[in-house]
């Protein structure tokens, strides 16, 4: 059966922890979208680890990690992280690579850093990863797949039919200087030689997985606010964050996609620009930055500080719609402990109307929030293993929030590592 973890909001919602610990009872973990642009955070046994590209099932000896065809594939980047974790005494684990995934070039990550350069006080908030270049050249069909690595004539050939329209506009839009064809075919000899172990038609092999009653886990990036159609456009990436996606970036028929487990933090997080209803400021957020996440609320890729704000339900209700979603998993709980009372957004108020439907992004820009403050239960609720252990309090928090998103919450974590966390029985669960 197939397994979707995916993010209910802005990303960063601790998709790494719950697709980790799903990992231990799945044979095979596919990334199936995105880039190196946005990390999973994952404590476990070996360490602490930030992974940018490759699946958070990675620790396992038993599984198989996927690299699907919807991912921004930048080579040097999977095999240094691969060499950052085995250095760490984790076990080689067992890669596959899509035939027909697309490689980030270099000029990828330069026209990135030229672009907001550019744009300056109204760029994207981009992590100068390369993606949006990449999946604009993906969709203009001047993209590389992997497998053309393996034919040189053709491959020089597009080197040099690609460069025309990258020198032009590197000289006349950017002045910046221009990328030599031989450099870059030299590159790409080197990315085939890192890869060429690797590469499998991904689709077939999953096809033969399932039909032999393997388990599959989907692990997206992100979460639904950043989906290019659904999200809070533009401020959001370039490739689809839903569930319903993973299908396509694997190669699967949506039909197998059984369960699609959605993942809320218990506050809010967001990096980058873009309309953040609940954010918060000035003390109030540093506190919140400073004792949330797993050692601060800090991008995984880039190390910048994350917006911060309080649980959102619009916006969750929304996510977790759009994903399909079947449970939700809900994280780092055990941070609002030290809280007298705990804010929550259930509305937005623009212009003077009340709504718990999420907008459209010029109406969301205008959303005031809609605060419900709920009793903390100011201890701290590590260790806890059962949900009737939990104060009352803390109880009625995940209570209140379930009713108001309308998703069964079965999962609640209460710490950073693999073993905190506190499975539920939902009374939405059907």
């Amino acid at each position: 059966m197939v397994k979707a973890v995916v993010g209910a909001n802005w990303g960063d919602e601790g998709k790494g922890k719950i697709t980790d610990m799903l990992a231990e009872e799945a044979d095979i973990i596919v990334r199936f979208q995105g880039g190196a642009n946005a990390g999973h955070t994952i404590v476990n046994n070996y360490g602490k680890f930030a992974l940018h590209s490759l699946p958070s099932g990675v620790f396992y000896s038993h599984t198989t990690s996927i690299i699907g065809n919807g991912v921004a594939l930048n080579i040097p980047v999977l095999f240094n992280e691969i060499k950052s974790i085995t250095d760490r005494n984790v076990p080689m684990p067992k890669i596959l690579v899509s035939d027909r995934a697309q490689i980030v070039m270099p000029y990828h990550i330069l026209f990135d850093q030229y672009e907001e350069e550019r744009l300056g006080g109204k760029s994207f908030g981009s992590t100068k990863s390369g993606i949006a270049p990449f999946y604009s050249d993906k969709y203009a069909k001047n993209g590389f797949q992997v497998s053309e690595l393996f034919d040189d004539d053709r491959l020089k050939q597009k080197i040099e039919r690609v460069l025309v329209q990258k020198n032009v506009i590197l000289e006349h839009l950017y002045h910046k200087p221009l990328i030599d064809p031989d450099e870059l075919l030299k590159t790409l000899h080197e990315y085939r030689d890192m890869v060429a172990p690797y590469v499998c038609d991904v689709s077939a092999y999953l096809d033969k997985a399932l039909k032999e009653g393997k388990t599959v886990l989907l692990e997206g990036q992100l979460g639904t606010l950043k989906d290019p159609d659904h999200g809070i456009y533009p401020m959001v990436t370039s490739s689809s964050t839903l569930a319903a996606y993973g299908a396509i970036g694997a190669g699967l028929p949506p039909y197998e996609i059984k369960e699609i487990v959605t993942v809320c933090k218990a506050y809010s997080s967001a990096v980058g620009a873009g309309a953040f209803v609940s954010e918060i400021f000035g003390d109030e957020a540093d506190e919140l930055r400073r004792r949330g996440g797993d050692g601060g609320e800090f991008g995984a890729t880039t190390g910048r500080p994350r917006r911060m704000g309080w649980f959102d339900c619009v916006a969750s209700k929304y996510g977790c719609r759009l994903q399909g979603t079947t449970d939700v998993a809900f994280t780092v709980l055990d941070v609002l402990g030290y809280l007298d009372e705990i804010p929550v957004c259930v509305g937005y108020d623009i212009d003077g109307e009340v709504t718990t439907d999420f907008p459209v992004t010029y109406k969301l820009e205008k959303a005031k929030p809609v605060i419900k403050k709920l009793p903390g239960w100011k201890c701290d609720i590590r260790g806890i293993k059962k949900y009737e252990d939990l104060p009352e309090n803390c109880r009625k928090y995940v209570e209140f929030i379930e009713e108001q998103i309308g998703f069964p919450i079965t999962m609640v974590s209460n710490g950073p590592g693999r073993e905190d966390i506190i499975f539920r029985e939902s009374p939405l669960k059907k």
